[in-house]
Order: structure tokens, then C-alpha cells, then sequence
């Protein structure tokens, strides 16, 4: 692991857009900015963990300003070479607390990197940080599943998530702390190489807890990009929590 960059060095960089290439269909991204861009009107657009740009290059095209903070210096280089890339600024610290110029129409968390903060007191900091980068009546959006508890019985602590003959992935829950860890195994010219990344999961009334405590309030929330009812049944949310305009 490259300690400056984090779980997300030039190593994982390298790859990155191969290895979760389904999440950049048209059909998965095109609904993101949609919402992103609605939300946005007039005003700017503000991603935390940007990336490789994978949703802060499509919104752009879309006319809405777009800065980034990613920890990740080898994910922003792939970001900035990209067509496009030089026109997303992007700040590289902890989105939890690192504050960039002006204000924001929105601000946006996709694909479950809330749950790269792993405590806390990190989840709550990046909120109100949030809320400080917000104009009046501004935005905060996340994306991220529902806990997969229910798959976990009496014992049990690992839930697998792809198998295939080159490839095991699985998730591990420690039910206490709320710590989760994503976990892969990689067979390479016939040798077995293992990589983990840790998360914390966090259920949806925690996240609104967390949006109060920052001074924001519950607008919408969905089963998805779609707009969909959010159910019991639903695996993952969309949430947005708007600042009072007041």
C-alpha cells in the first residue's frame, strides 16, 4: 500500500476503471448525473473521493462546474488525463475535512465511499464539512448500500461476493463496531496474491442522526438513481439532505 495515497495507490489506480468497468455503462452513470446535474442547476458541484472521474467528467460535460478531493494522487493523474480531466480542479487531502474555495449548489458521495471513512467521528466530520461547503438550500447526496446483515447467520462473519476460477472476493463484518473490510484473493501466473481494504458500514437513520447533527435535513431518499420507493427490501439508497435555506 502507498501510504500517501492510501488504499488507492498507482497500484489500484492502474486498474481501476477495468476492474469496476459494469459501473461505467451509460445506464448506471447516465440516471447519477442526471440527479447530480438537476440538483446542481446553476451553481457548482462538489465530489468527494472524485477518483478517475467516472461521474465528475460526464456531470461537467453537462455544464456544471465540478471540483474534487480525493487522498489519492495516482487516482487524480488518471482523472486529469482523461478528455476533459484538466477542467475538473481537484484538492488532494481527507474529504472528511479538507475544505477547498467558494461554494456549492451540491455535494456528492457515490458507490459506498462514505464507508471509507472507518469510524465515526469521520463519517459526522465529513458532514459538517459538507454542510460548511454548501450554499443556503444546497445538497448533500450520498450513495451507498444497506448492510448485508441478513445474509450473515448465527457465527458467521464473511459474506462472499464474486467467485470465479481466477478471482475471490468477500466481505467480513464485525457486527460490534460496525468495521467491515472488502477482501480479495487473485491467482497471478499460478500464485495466490490477497489485498483488503476496510470500511464502515452505516445505516440509513445513522447517516440522518449525522445530517442533523451538521444542520441538514432529510429531503429525499430512493432505492436508487431511478428514483425508486426505498423499501425494507432495498440493498443500497440514495439520500439527499438539503441545507435549510434560511
Amino acid at each position: 500500500m502507498d501510504d500517501e495515497d492510501g488504499y488507492f495507490g498507482e497500484d489500484v489506480a492502474a486498474t481501476y476503471d477495468e476492474s469496476v468497468a459494469d459501473m461505467f455503462r451509460p445506464e448506471v452513470v447516465d440516471p447519477a448525473v442526471d440527479v447530480l446535474a438537476e440538483l446542481a442547476g446553476d451553481g457548482r458541484a462538489l465530489e468527494l473521493g472524485v477518483g478517475t472521474g467516472r461521474i465528475a467528467l460526464p456531470l461537467a460535460r453537462r455544464g456544471v462546474p465540478v471540483h474534487g478531493i480525493d487522498m489519492s494522487r495516482a487516482m487524480a493523474a488518471r482523472l486529469r488525463a482523461k478528455p476533459g480531466g484538466d477542467a475538473i480542479g481537484v484538492t488532494i487531502g481527507d474529504f472528511a475535512t479538507t475544505r477547498v474555495a467558494g461554494t456549492f449548489a451540491v455535494a456528492y458521495l457515490v458507490f459506498n465511499t462514505i464507508n471509507n471513512l472507518t469510524t465515526q467521528d469521520a463519517q459526522v466530520a465529513c458532514f459538517r464539512n459538507v454542510a460548511a461547503h454548501l450554499g443556503p438550500g444546497g445538497c448533500f447526496v450520498v450513495e451507498v448500500g444497506v448492510p448485508d446483515l441478513r445474509r450473515l447467520p448465527l457465527g458467521q462473519n464473511a459474506v462472499p461476493f464474486h467467485i470465479s476460477p481466477t478471482r475471490w472476493a468477500f466481505d467480513t463484518y464485525n457486527v460490534a463496531t460496525q468495521a467491515m473490510s472488502s477482501n480479495y484473493v487473485t491467482i497471478v501466473d499460478g500464485r495466490a496474491e490477497y489485498s483488503s481494504i476496510p470500511f464502515r458500514y452505516v445505516w440509513p437513520a445513522e447517516l440522518d442522526l449525522m445530517a442533523q447533527l451538521a444542520g441538514l435535513r432529510l429531503r429525499d431518499r430512493w432505492d436508487g438513481w431511478t428514483r425508486a420507493s426505498f423499501t425494507h427490501e432495498s440493498h443500497k439508497h440514495v439520500s439527499v439532505w438539503e441545507k435549510p435555506a434560511d
